[in-house]
């Protein structure tokens, strides 16, 4: 049933949804990837679309920037709708030379500074991981089409505007290839639920260079990600 952040009527949401944070990014994807797509939602223009891939229902939601809002669209997709599968399809920011521009990025984990996985975990240091199914098979979608990809810890900040010197060396020195700000809440919500979910990324801009793309160009010219996001959803096996 229609939640208060979603108007969509039963049936109207696939099992498989991809998040990208901007809403006219869903629209595109929507748009460009998913035959016969209708729009489901458009509460607080968080554009939500339904169609298919390859035969495949998929929905597409923008979810709003941070883990405050995706966790909530998350959680309804989940809860109401009965969504089992969250791929995240956004941006993030590179903290290491030999990641470039436009790189895509598999989250095998997501490091946070957020506090709300503590708050599922009783307090505690949650591991917020990907399903390795996914994982897998996004690996594999982008070794069929000749796409090279990272697979790696992101971290997701609550702050875009970060404060705090030295921060982004530690993270880069334990390893972590980009910055972003939903995909460890998305794992969260997945694991308090029972469902799957992973994060595909392109970097957007380089933190340490001062490189960005145009935001044009985040919205619409990602399509490697989307491409493997999409073909993950049609040949992975839980």
């Amino acid at each position: 049933m229609p939640t208060p952040h979603i108007e969509a009527q039963p049936g109207d949401i696939a099992e498989a949804v991809l998040l990208p944070g901007d809403p006219l990014r869903a629209r595109y994807i929507a748009e460009t990837f998913l035959a016969d797509a209708r729009l489901v939602n458009e509460v607080r223009n968080a554009l939500a679309f339904t169609g298919t891939y390859r035969g495949l229902p998929v929905s597409v939601l923008g979810t709003g920037m941070g883990i405050p809002s995706a966790s909530i669209y998350c959680s309804e997709l989940v809860t109401e709708y009965g969504a089992q599968r969250l791929v995240r399809v956004g941006s993030a920011g590179a903290l290491h030379d030999d990641v470039q521009l436009r790189d895509v990025i598999l989250a095998a984990g997501a490091c946070t500074d957020s506090g709300v996985n503590r708050a599922r975990y009783a307090g505690l240091d949650f591991a917020a991981i990907a399903d390795f199914g996914l994982l897998r098979a996004a690996a594999d979608a982008a070794a069929d089409r000749d796409l090279a990809v990272r697979v790696g810890n992101v971290h997701s900040a609550d702050l875009f505007y970060e404060p705090r010197e030295g921060l982004f060396e530690t993270i880069a020195g334990m390893g972590v290839l980009a910055v972003e700000m939903e995909a460890a809440g998305i794992y969260g919500v997945a694991a308090q639920h029972g469902v799957r979910a992973l994060a595909v990324l392109t970097v957007s801009d380089h933190i340490v260079r001062g490189e960005a793309c145009t935001p044009e160009e985040r919205q619409t010219t990602f399509s490697d990600m989307v491409t493997i996001a999409l073909d993950a959803l049609v040949t992975d096996v839980p």
